[in-house]
């Protein structure tokens, strides 16, 4: 398959494939494939879902590299001395930034608390109320799209200033990519739209009422800057000669430090990245609706994938390694 049959293949799908708005690729530092459907243009941007997380890994580690954070062993409550525990819990005090980074943190209760949190004027405090919980720590893995906005309020008391400003000043201006501003509005209405709305979006980030943005979903990006921070990551840190994260952050980002069930497809899973094969040097920053950030570290490509929503689709790596990779390797 050549790009031409590549572009016609996804075109005519009317499975998986067919919500692919964006596909670009950069190897070796170069671009080596830039192709859109539905409309979309190369520099257009999109609500990602939780390829958001992956670069909320990558913040946390600029904020350690910086000493804003000691170490990722450093307990959240170190950084909400004013927020007022509820009677009884214990186990809040326990919890770390790394047990968020991994998704090892424990919270209250079954389910999310969706309506509760996103309909609050703080998301970040609405969420650590359900921080912790009478089971204690026990190491198991809890996927927590709400739980991770608990980082973005840290890295804000760590830093001094919102987390859209340091993302802006820190990773997305030094690599070279659009500022992302605000996007100003949380109604319930809103945030529905904001899921389902099939066009192009504005490069901005969702935002509670106090302007914190939210860190399990809504950064919008295009598949350009999806490739771009993919480079960063291959580059072990270093893009276009610049050091913008440190080597051992970034090693340990991607590190395996579980192994998920069957509903994550057996992956490893590191700082809020994945590592899909056992045996090869690919890792992934997943979001729903097959949003992707893949990296192959052997050869040095990262892939960035956009895609409008569509229930169901989660997992883009297959693909990547056997549709686009031959194209380009082609």
């Amino acid at each position: 398959m050549n790009k031409e049959q590549l572009h016609s293949y996804i075109s005519d799908s009317t499975g998986n494939e067919s919500n692919i708005c964006q596909i670009y690729v950069i190897k070796d530092g170069e671009t080596v494939y830039d192709d859109c459907w539905h409309g979309f243009k190369t520099e257009d941007a999109m609500n990602v879902n939780s390829v958001t997380k992956g670069v909320m890994a990558l913040l946390a580690g600029i904020a350690l590299d910086r000493g804003c954070i000691n170490s990722v062993d450093q307990k959240v409550m170190d950084f909400f001395p004013d927020y007022t525990v509820k009677r009884g819990e214990k186990t809040i005090y326990d919890v770390t930034i790394k047990h968020l980074l991994t998704m090892t943190a424990p919270y209250k209760g079954k389910s999310e608390p969706w309506k509760k949190v996103c309909t609050s004027q703080d998301f970040t405090i609405a969420i650590l109320d359900y921080l912790g919980g009478r089971r204690g720590i026990t190491g198991e893995f809890r996927y927590a799209t709400l739980g991770i906005q608990i980082l973005a309020g840290i890295i804000e008391r760590a830093t001094g200033e919102k987390c859209i400003d340091f993302a802006n000043r820190n990773l997305f201006e030094p690599l070279g990519l659009p500022k992302r501003i605000p996007h100003g509005n949380s109604s319930k209405e809103d945030q529905f739209d904001f899921f389902m709305n099939k066009n192009p979006r504005k490069y901005e980030w969702y935002s509670d009422p106090q302007g914190s943005v939210t860190a399990g979903w809504g950064l919008c990006m295009s598949a350009k800057d999806m490739a771009v921070i993919g480079a960063l990551v291959s580059n072990y840190g270093q893009y276009d000669g610049t050091r913008i994260i440190s080597e051992e952050y970034l090693s340990d980002m991607i590190a395996p430090h579980l192994k998920l069930g069957e509903r994550f497809g057996y992956m490893n899973y590191g700082y809020l990245w994945y590592k899909p094969y056992y045996d090869k040097d690919v890792y992934a920053a997943i979001g729903d609706s097959g949003n992707i950030i893949y990296v192959n570290m052997e050869k040095k490509i990262s892939v960035g994938i956009t895609g409008t929503f569509k229930p169901r689709i989660f997992d883009r790596v297959d693909f990547i390694e056997e549709k686009v990779l031959p194209v380009i390797d082609g």
